[in-house]
């Protein structure tokens, strides 16, 4: 049976809504050599914290990332599988890495102070100091996804953070693989043009449903469509104002 681990858990209170901030705090304060990252809504089981440490070995430049399992209840807990891989290089829902490292880079940008990128940046200059990611199946996490619909308001009001933040990490690390990640290149406005014409846009509103009751496989791909067309709208006008 995969049970839960319930480490002491000690607050660090950050006022500002700002990821970057709070995480930030939370590496000041920490008192260990290695820093593990998870998301409010995770649920790591017992081996967790031990499978980081032991992925890490006696190395000084690694990250170590593990499965994130997708999950409704607690009644769903089970071991992991291929279909929870990622390739992500650097992502906070399950990550860690040397405390010193952390420190070396400067930390998170507090300059990315909507949703979305803070936690890649940190990637992209960690990667760039050499550090290698080593993929730990033994290190996973369990992330709440509850089957009631998400509120659509706040997902379309995520995609245009998300957007926004996407123009900010294009400007400060206009590379290839960054625009890659982000969406922001010429192919992919070309099929956000079609995908979020007027006419499908339209399209799309009058298939999302209501809100009020778990999305039906039609419904949840509308108001995909429509996070995505808010993503691109935020991006492309964000790195427009910017002259890019």
């Amino acid at each position: 049976m995969i049970r839960a681990a319930q480490p002491p858990v000690r607050g660090v209170f950050v006022s500002e809504p700002n990821r970057g901030k709070a995480r930030n705090a939370g590496i000041k304060h920490a008192g260990g050599d290695l820093i593990i990252f998870c998301d409010d809504d995770t649920l790591a089981h017992e081996g967790f914290v031990a499978a980081h440490l032991a992925a890490h070995g006696a190395a000084r430049n690694r990250i170590v990332s593990g499965p994130i399992i997708n999950i409704a209840s607690v009644d769903e807990m089970r071991v992991p599988s291929a279909a929870n891989y990622s390739a992500a290089f650097f992502c906070t829902c399950n990550v860690s890495v040397p405390k010193a490292a952390l420190e070396a880079v400067g930390g998170f940008d507090e300059s990315f102070e909507l949703y979305g990128w803070e936690d890649t940046d940190v990637g992209v200059r960690l990667r760039a100091r050499g550090f290698k990611r080593v993929f730990a199946w033994d290190a996973f996490i369990y992330h709440m996804k509850p089957t009631e619909s998400k509120d659509f308001a706040q997902q379309i009001a995520l995609a245009l953070e998300k957007g926004k933040m996407a123009a900010r990490f294009v400007r400060k690390s206009p590379t290839w693989p960054v625009r890659l990640a982000t969406g922001a290149y010429a192919a992919n406005f070309a099929r956000a043009a079609l995908t979020g014409s007027p006419p499908l846009r339209a399209l799309y509103k009058r298939l999302r449903g209501t809100g009020s009751a778990p999305a039906t496989a039609i419904e949840a791909w509308a108001r995909e469509s429509l996070a995505d067309a808010a993503y691109i709208d935020a991006l492309r006008d964000a790195l427009a104002r910017d002259g890019r």
